[in-house]
């Protein structure tokens, strides 16, 4: 029920900014046709959490350059397909070298070939005039009404990777538990799919950053937003120990399966516990004493140097060792901890837990 809101809310969002929108056009505004004024807001916020308001200032880029071109085309060319083909392309040329991306092509392109279609000035400054009303909504819901939490964001990008690593190591378990190799190979190439969440990760960071910059509400979170992405870019490091790991499983014997899979299955134990809860100091901190206990109890640390086993013994050290950093601990003391199995330094104060905007309303949504 939680993520059906929480896809949901988005949806409620631009259909509340697209009716007010229009009624700001219609009714404000004296607008008889006020259709681009709602496309407009509901255009802006289409994209992800946290991209919004810059999606909408995109939006009215493209919109204003496509109208002056379409009008310097209608007073050089009159009007005709050849009027249309130069001012299409022209807009979209323009565009694409001024370093637009999609939305603003896209958007020059349309306002160009409506201006030139309807050939008629008025078409075009009310196109305009419908495109500020629109993203002026979309700004007003974006920044300041509907603005998300910059941590918030980032933690949920966190957990859809630490749950993506801990579904890996536990398949890997499973495959060591069933001396099964096509489970193995499965949780290899399960593994290997992080780096799509690395890149959404990247992305929200990002995004994140840039709301903590521009939003009056978040701009004193800058500071947490800072830490929180910090933290964010040992998931890189993590997610390719996990793969590390997994890939020494086909290579073990029966018995080494066996020794090994209490280690990874308590170390997936430990990324799935962090992944419900990656924001709060008190899993952090035992998540980071669990990852060490997993290291120092490791069956084979005196396996041959240079054996499979060996290097198996390494990457469940590695990957508790990354698992440490990402939860809070110093690399150098985490590296320390792990060779001498004692952990002495206590993770950083978890950040304050996410503002909630109309928490009435929420309750009432998810009811």
């Amino acid at each position: 029920m939680g993520r059906t809101v929480d896809d949901a809310w988005p949806l409620l969002q631009g259909t509340a900014a697209a009716t007010v929108a229009w009624v700001l056009a219609k009714y404000v505004f004296d607008h008889d046709e006020p259709f681009f004024a709602p496309i407009a807001a509901l255009v802006a916020l289409n994209t992800s959490l946290g991209e919004r308001g810059l999606n909408a200032v995109r939006l009215l880029q493209g919109v204003f350059l496509g109208i002056l071109v379409g009008e310097a085309t209608l007073a050089t060319l009159a009007g005709g397909a050849g009027s249309m083909a130069v001012g299409v392309f022209v807009a979209t040329a323009l565009a694409r070298a001024l370093g637009g991306t999609r939305i603003v092509i896209a958007q020059a392109a349309v306002s160009a070939i409506l201006t030139v279609a309807v050939a008629n000035a008025e078409a075009g400054v009310e196109r305009l005039s419908d495109a500020l009303i629109g993203t002026g909504v979309a700004l007003v819901f974006s920044q300041l009404l509907f603005s998300p939490e910059p941590v918030g964001l980032l933690r949920r990008a966190e957990a859809a990777a630490l749950e993506h690593m801990a579904g890996g190591l536990a398949l890997t378990a499973r495959a060591l538990e069933q001396d099964d190799d096509e489970l193995a190979e499965r949780a290899i190439a399960a593994l290997r799919g992080l780096p799509d969440d690395v890149a959404e990760l990247r992305r929200v960071r990002r995004a994140s950053s840039r709301v903590a910059r521009r939003t009056l509400v978040w701009r004193g979170h800058s500071a947490l937003v800072v830490r929180e992405s910090e933290n964010a870019d040992h998931l890189d490091l993590l997610g390719g120990s996990c793969l590390l790991l997994a890939r020494f499983a086909p290579s073990l014997t029966p018995s080494e399966r066996q020794a090994v899979e209490p280690s990874v299955r308590g170390l997936a134990g430990v990324l799935d516990e962090l992944a419900h809860e990656v924001g709060d100091r008190e899993t952090r901190q035992s998540a980071a004493e669990r990852a060490l206990a997993v290291a120092n109890a490791v069956s084979g640390a005196d396996a041959l140097a240079g054996s499979t086993l060996a290097g198996a013994v390494m990457g469940v050290r590695l990957v508790a060792t990354d698992l440490m950093v990402f939860a809070g601990v110093n690399l150098d003391d985490a590296v320390e901890a792990v060779r001498e199995g004692i952990l002495e330094q206590q993770v950083a104060e978890d950040s304050p837990a996410p503002r909630r905007r109309f928490p009435r309303l929420r309750r009432l949504l998810t009811r």
